[in-house]
């Protein structure tokens, strides 16, 4: 068994180096079908611990500092945007060719550049639904059994004389085989009467019961008042698997993007935020409960950062698909100061956030108690 600290350390390294690897593979893989030449390919920044030279002259880096990454592409500033732009690329070898004419980022069209742009977040979302899928197809999915786990006082199943342990076969004629047929059976029917076929000590009773009649988003719904009991695993065949991964991501991807508005509405607080401290926090308790969980964790962990990639914030992804928008509505790129001052507030912001959530994990983690105990 590692010891806790190794063990959080490991598990973050290995999530995010898989989350950043996917993400900047689809910058990669995208410039390559655009024809754009790559000087290179990092996992992590700073000083590169490892790195090589492929045919194609992309140089493939390691490097010390594991907290993200990046695709360096010849050409990503325009000849006299920056003097450093125009200097040749130093392949490191005679064998590896150059860069040709009409392989620079910036002598693309704006479609090409935004489909390389938007390939990373776009990879993150794939990682999701291929990690997801795995699970349904390994693990399985839990699918709650039409069985009774509560009854709620004052409930329309109290009142029909439900009891725990019951299991609904069918609601009308119709038969039930999952939990959520029953919610689907009763939502339609407020204030209507339904019969239940119930199995009870192995046998079968009919019970009529009349769903309670709630509002819920506008919309009158009906209630039993049931919790659910009893479930089973599922595992799923390749195609459904797939099927309920992009379910699974989609219904995630509004979860986050519900979560982020409430945050700015202010329905919830911004305390809430984390970063890399509570990411490695969670990684290490997650990785305790097994394979299956942290691949979970690494699927959910994945829409994040497509989704954080594509804010339209000037440096991160979302920011450049901005640029290439108002290039395209003006037939003309925007001045190259107007996008330093947007790469410079971009970078201010993130790194004010970054601030932000770090005070947030280290809150969590009971420091700052720490501290006023020492001092006090």
């Amino acid at each position: 068994m590692l010891p806790e600290t190794i063990r959080t350390v490991l598990s973050f390294v290995i999530v995010l180096g898989v989350l950043v690897f996917v993400h900047e593979m689809g910058h990669y893989l995208a410039a390559r079908i655009s024809g754009i030449y790559i000087e290179a390919f990092s996992i992590g920044f700073g000083k590169p611990l490892v790195k090589w030279r492929d045919r194609r002259g992309c140089e493939w880096r390691l490097c010390w500092l594991p907290l993200g990454g990046y695709v360096k592409m010849y050409g990503m500033e325009r000849p006299g945007d920056n003097p450093g732009a125009d200097q040749p690329v130093n392949t490191g070898s005679p064998s590896v060719q150059p860069p040709r004419p009409g392989m620079a980022f910036f002598e693309k069209s704006v479609g090409s550049r935004a489909f390389v742009v938007a390939a990373g977040p776009l990879a993150n979302a794939l990682l999701a639904i291929v990690l997801f899928a795995a699970l349904f197809m390994t693990a399985g999915r839990q699918i709650p059994l039409p069985v009774v786990g509560e009854v709620l006082p004052q409930s329309a199943a109290a009142e029909a004389g439900l009891q725990h342990d019951d299991r609904i076969v069918a609601i009308d004629g119709m038969q039930v085989s999952r939990f959520e047929d029953i919610q689907h059976s009763v939502v339609g029917h407020p204030n209507q009467r339904l019969v239940l076929s119930v199995e009870r000590g192995g046998k079968e009773i009919t019970i009529p019961v009349t769903p309670h009649a709630k509002v819920a988003d506008g919309l009158t719904i009906g209630v039993l008042g049931i919790g659910a009991g009893a479930v089973t695993v599922e595992r799923m065949a390749p195609g459904q698997a797939i099927v309920q991964g992009v379910a699974q991501t989609w219904t995630e991807t509004g979860n986050i993007l519900s979560g982020v508005w409430q945050m700015i509405t202010g329905q919830r607080s911004a305390k809430e935020l984390g970063g890399p401290l509570a990411i490695a926090r969670i990684s290490g308790q997650v990785a305790q409960l097994g394979i299956p969980s942290l691949i979970s964790l690494m699927a959910l962990l994945s829409i994040n950062l497509g989704l954080i990639n594509l804010f339209p914030i000037p440096i991160l992804d979302g920011g450049h698909l901005v640029f290439f928008l108002i290039e395209a509505i003006r037939g003309r790129p925007m001045s190259t100061h107007a996008q330093e001052y947007g790469l410079k507030a971009g970078f201010l912001l993130l790194a004010t956030l970054f601030v932000f959530v770090t005070w947030n994990d280290l809150a969590r983690m009971g420091l700052f108690r720490w501290f006023s105990h020492l001092i006090g």
